[in-house]
């Protein structure tokens, strides 16, 4: 299987009133093509810290980061955005958009900066149509950000992650802020991309959103502490991969 992310030896340190605060503590973990990976692990421990460095949103203090081959601690600025733009697809929690822009317009938006497809509006305007049809939110197109749901909200940002065609989407708690129902078509949505072939590496607190994961990654204090394997995500089996995982996560101190 083709390893997509490959991270070795990373540490992350900031310096605050010349004291070292070391975030993440010689990290080693690799992705492969077509997993779906769940960070998990007390507030403060580095979960949020971990996904941005590997993801080249911020900068590491030691380690080696590989994408698809590529160490990305050697790129410069320039370099990094456009890896960012044109392989990586990124989610958060707090649904960011530009209030001036329709939500199609918002989804589109990257691949309009982006040289990597090759196309004219027009095509690009029908992929973002295509991406909210396939989610079930094309009704909202051409409505503005402060129209919608904010689960209809986090869906237009899963199609806008997608525009450009990524090898890997990142996403920081990409339910924290939805109420359970929302949180569960989101959730199903993100599987959906997994099962066609996305790969996908989160970070959560919930363990329901984690049993929807085929691994789990735990850390503590900036280490991981410890790895847990699920299957390919089976709906009819998800009170039992609840269970399993909830057992995991208290042997671990959670």
């Amino acid at each position: 299987m083709t390893t997509i992310l490959d991270v070795k030896d990373l540490c992350k340190t900031y310096v605050i009133n010349k004291r070292q605060n070391n975030v993440l503590k010689n990290v080693n973990f690799h992705v492969d093509e077509g997993e779906m990976i769940a960070v998990m692990g007390p507030s403060g421990s580095g979960k949020s810290t971990l996904l941005y460095a590997v993801s080249g949103m911020d900068c590491i203090t030691a380690g080696e980061v590989k994408f698809c081959g590529k160490d990305i601690t050697c790129m410069n600025l320039n370099e990094l955005a456009n890896l960012r733009l044109n392989e990586m697809g990124f989610i958060f929690q707090q649904m960011y958009m530009l209030k001036n822009l329709s939500v199609l317009d918002n989804i589109i938006l990257p691949a309009c900066q982006s040289d990597k497809i090759r196309e004219s509006r027009r095509e690009t305007t029908e992929r973002g149509c295509a991406l909210m049809r396939k989610l079930g939110i094309i009704d909202i197109a051409d409505n503005d950000i402060n129209e919608v749901s904010g689960g209809q909200l986090q869906r237009a940002c899963i199609c806008r992650s997608m525009i450009n065609k990524p090898k890997m989407i990142f996403a920081d708690e990409p339910t924290g802020a939805l109420n359970r129902s929302s949180s569960d078509e989101v959730m199903e949505e993100l599987n959906n991309l997994n099962a066609d072939g996305t790969t996908i590496m989160l970070v959560t607190h919930d363990v329901k959103v984690a049993a929807k994961c085929t691994r789990i990654l735990y850390i503590v204090d900036g280490n991981i502490k410890g790895e847990y394997n699920l299957d390919k995500y089976n709906k009819s089996k998800l009170h039992d991969r609840e269970r399993a995982l909830n057992g995991w996560l208290m042997e671990m101190g959670w």
